[in-house]
């Protein structure tokens, strides 16, 4: 077995990822459970991460580096912001240390959008950027990193200019448990219907103002002229994926298309829904990213 490096961890409000790394960079372990930030706060953030340390038997002089919500105000222990314009560098020299560890553990920052008009954070999505651009990124790049939060990022140069975030994933998981139209959804089997999702799609980004409206579309279909629960399971996400990228894609794309950020279920999904509007991607695993982000920034910290 190749000597371990550094621990890498993806620390995410209900998701937890752990990475054993060696010098040159290759996976030499793995973890992943349900201990996110909202686990953790209740069970002890040193606790969690020294069960999965414990369980790699990984050596206790080996590092560990966190990005994610770990380093939120109510996380393990705050890890600041960069403001924008954010160099995507900058994180690479930010990192807090965690302080009454014997093993050095450190903490990345997020972002911070200070605009009155426009206020917006990430934690994590941060590392992501890192990389998936590099940090020699010349020109401009815009990202769409899916999730439970879908985030829109502009990068010029290397430097965050500007991000949006969109609630798509979170309102999905409401509006398809909470409201009348868990009844369309009910029984919904893992069949995937992409006509219905693409049609959803372009139906709200042609005119996202009628979201709303299109949503409840997905209950009234089902019951006048029949369809799927699958039908309008697909219906609800295309919708708010639609309305989405309406937003997401307002401003100029640049010619290299879209820098998708995704995984699973949620990269064939926005892949379908640009598809849909003739939009060309650029596809990062969302694993390989934070991996890479990762490396970047303990190389830097550590010197390897």
């Amino acid at each position: 077995m190749n000597e371990p490096a550094y621990v890498a961890v993806d620390w995410g409000t209900s998701s937890f990822r752990l990475w054993l790394i060696d010098r040159a960079g290759q996976v030499l372990a793995e973890r992943r459970s349900g201990e996110g930030m909202l686990a953790a706060a209740k069970a002890g953030f040193a606790a969690v991460l020294q069960s999965h340390l414990a369980a790699l038997e990984a050596p206790d002089h080996v590092p560990v580096l966190v990005c994610g919500m770990a380093g939120a105000r109510q996380g393990w222990v705050e890890a600041g912001y960069v403001d924008t314009p954010a160099p995507l560098a900058a994180i690479l020299t930010q990192a807090a240390r965690v302080p009454g560890e014997a093993r050095d553990i450190r903490i990345l920052p997020g972002i911070a959008q200070r605009d009155a008009g426009a206020p917006d954070v990430m934690r994590g999505e941060e590392t992501q950027l890192l990389g998936a651009l590099g940090l020699d990124a010349a020109g401009e790049a815009l990202v769409c990193m899916p999730g439970t939060h879908s985030k829109w990022v502009r990068v010029r140069d290397g430097t965050v200019e500007h991000f949006s975030t969109f609630m798509t994933g979170e309102l999905f998981s409401v509006v398809s448990r909470e409201t009348i139209l868990s009844l369309a959804v009910a029984g919904a089997d893992d069949a995937e219907d992409v006509a219905s999702f693409k049609a959803a799609v372009t139906a709200a980004y042609e005119a996202p103002a009628f979201s709303a409206n299109l949503l409840f579309g997905a209950r009234s279909r089902q019951l006048l002229f029949g369809g799927t629960p699958a039908a309008a399971r697909e219906t609800l996400s295309g919708t708010l994926i639609g309305a989405e990228l309406a937003a997401g894609l307002s401003g100029a794309v640049p010619k290299s298309g879209i820098t998708l950020v995704a995984s699973g279920r949620l990269a064939m999904l926005y892949r379908l829904a640009f598809d849909a509007l003739s939009v060309t991607v650029v596809p990062i695993g969302a694993d390989e990213a934070v991996r890479r982000g990762l490396s970047m920034a303990a190389s830097a910290i550590w010197a390897r």
